[in-house]
């Protein structure tokens, strides 16, 4: 099946403005992001989905691909839907945030190969086991947990499962009891359609993760897991860290 990944790429930003045009490293962040895709095996194609001339103007420049998409998308889901449904060539979908500069190809491939493996699945996503309580009980953290065959059951900011007794070896278990989700999906291209459409649903309303929409409308999601978080770029600290790495490289 042939695989196009789709970069939605938001100019405005709240915790750290024009994050995707910061140039510290000699190149933007979003040309870090654009190349990191670049290393998938799978993928055939590679296009940014831009909301603004100068995004689109940025990768113009370093001679990336680039389409511009409305400017009234209220999600990046639906900028990427937008952009595939330019391009009905591709069976595959993927959505790669434009401030994940490091995300292995190895992370976009294992997405894309659980979704042509699982033919029940219409998404699939990534998750990684957490051995830290601190980060287990942090909202800001979207945990997942799954059924034997690798489909996701639920996705909660709440500490999923819960155990009735706590003990901090449960965070050491083989195989893990609790796995971090990891925001990259894989739409098989007629699902990803539908979903632009869909409307909120309750669990995704009370949560506020739109991937709650998907379990509660009946659809599987396939998890593929991976050792590490992808780091994305949120703050100034973020960016800093990540321009430090690139000199270290």
């Amino acid at each position: 099946m042939k695989t196009l990944i789709v970069i939605p790429a938001r100019l405005a930003s709240t915790r750290l403005p024009r994050k995707l045009l910061l140039s510290k490293t000699g190149k933007t962040l979003l040309e870090h992001t654009y190349a990191a895709a670049q290393t998938s095996q799978l993928a055939d194609e590679v296009i940014v989905a831009a909301d603004d001339q100068e995004i689109f103007d940025a990768v113009a420049g370093f001679g990336g691909n680039v389409e511009m998409t409305a400017a009234t998308h209220q999600s990046g889901t639906d900028r990427v839907a937008e952009v595939a449904a330019r391009h009905p060539q591709f069976d595959i979908v993927v959505n790669v945030q434009g401030d994940e500069p490091e995300i292995p190809g190895e992370a976009i491939d294992m997405a894309i190969r659980m979704l042509t493996d699982d033919s029940a699945a219409v998404v699939a996503t990534l998750a990684t086991p957490i051995n830290n309580k601190e980060l287990l009980e942090d909202p800001a953290c979207v945990k997942v947990v799954m059924d034997d065959r690798q489909r996701a059951l639920y996705f909660s900011r709440a500490p999923i499962p819960c155990a009735k007794v706590w003990s901090d070896d449960l965070l050491e278990s083989e195989p893990s009891f609790f796995y971090q989700h990891i925001g990259l999906y894989a739409y098989r291209r007629d699902f990803l359609a539908k979903y632009s459409v869909l409307k909120r649903s309750s669990l995704e309303e009370i949560e506020s993760l739109e991937q709650l929409r998907i379990l509660q409308s009946g659809e599987t999601i396939s998890v593929g897991l991976i050792g590490h978080p992808v780091v994305g770029i949120d703050t100034a600290k973020d960016y800093e860290l990540f321009v430090s790495r690139q000199k270290n490289c």
